[in-house]
């Protein structure tokens, strides 16, 4: 199978010699030879970055106590739709069933991920999917941490807003070439320091409303490292606001050895579609019980009468997972996002 870097060649040559970064990106990360089709995942073991699943189960828990929240505001149907984007190995979806939310009776677990491999470890009880369902959703679609990862345009200010273009040198190099755009989108800022960058994150904005579109009646939440407009991007230094990382560090420069690494933006909330409720990942966490929990594992390990089973140290380390969780600088900083419907 050609490698990422020749698939990107090609797709170069074909365009007549540079394509857009949105199409770099989209086959550098979801290509045949993309990171997220091969071997890009997250977990501690054999992955490349931590989200909240893999800090442990108690993010799953909390999410199940959303679920019946969605559950009962619909009524308590005898048939409930979870459809949760972008999956990974299943890992949130282990701790939601795992929970035994009340609602768990009418789940219709539905698990969408790329990766085969992936779908492939994906927990009994779920339905995998490649790609998105095509019925209504009556229900909750969720995602945690996967707008930023959707191919997006790139632009560059020198002295005025100027699109990213990435094309090859005859020694096989992919480098940037700047291209007048034909229309500026509305949200770049009139004018930025020499050389900011920021992404056009179309893509995003036609996933979300792609979601919104299936549902019928409930709610879509989403989990992402977030700014509140594209003009607080084009002001931050862009090696903070475009990242990429592999083997749970942070990788080399975002053309170098594509489909070797992940690539990651911070989204702009501007650039999505009106509507939403935002709130800190902390905030969403707390006010659905995440202390409770905490309070809960605590006393089921001090009634310990014996030697510390599986469920013994799940319920003790809760403790360590709210932290994790709850960290402001860390997964706590992350923006929660809720349409309702």
């Amino acid at each position: 199978m050609p490698s990422a870097a020749d698939q990107i060649s090609a797709a170069i040559v074909a365009a007549g010699g540079a394509i857009s970064f949105n199409q770099f990106m989209q086959l550098a990360l979801y290509g045949d030879a993309g990171f997220y089709t091969t071997t890009g995942q997250a977990g501690r073991r054999g992955g490349d970055f931590i989200t909240s699943p893999e800090v442990g189960p108690l993010f799953g828990t909390v999410i199940a106590r959303y679920l019946d929240e969605c559950w009962q505001k619909l009524g308590s149907p005898t048939k409930f739709d979870v459809v949760e984007c972008g999956a990974g190995p299943g890992t949130l979806a282990r701790s939601i069933l795992a929970a035994k939310p009340r609602c768990l009776p009418a789940i219709n677990y539905v698990a969408v991920e790329v990766s085969a491999a992936q779908r492939a470890l994906h927990p009994k009880g779920v339905e995998s999917r490649e790609t998105m369902p095509d019925h209504a959703i009556n229900g909750v679609i969720l995602a945690n941490e996967l707008l930023d990862n959707l191919p997006f345009r790139l632009f560059v200010f020198d002295g005025a807003w100027l699109e990213a273009f990435v094309a090859q040198t005859p020694d096989g190099a992919f480098v940037e070439v700047l291209h007048k755009p034909s229309a500026l989108p509305a949200v770049l800022p009139q004018t930025a320091a020499l050389g900011s960058r920021v992404p056009i994150q179309d893509d995003a904005c036609t996933w979300v409303n792609n979601a919104l579109s299936l549902i019928e009646r409930g709610s879509l939440l989403l989990f992402d490292y977030c700014s509140d407009t594209t003009a607080e991007v084009a002001a931050m230094p862009w090696r903070e606001w475009l990242r990429t990382y592999k083997d749970h560090e942070r990788g080399g420069h975002y053309l170098l050895a594509p489909g070797s690494q992940d690539i990651t933006a911070q989204v702009a909330l501007d650039q999505l579609p009106a509507g939403f409720n935002a709130m800190a990942q902390a905030q969403f966490l707390q006010q659905r019980g995440i202390e409770e929990l905490v309070l809960e594992g605590n006393a089921y390990w001090e009634k310990l009468s014996g030697p510390p089973d599986v469920a013994a140290i799940k319920m003790r380390s809760r403790a360590v997972e709210h932290g994790a969780l709850t960290d402001m600088a860390g997964l706590g900083g992350l923006t929660c996002m809720t349409w309702i419907r």
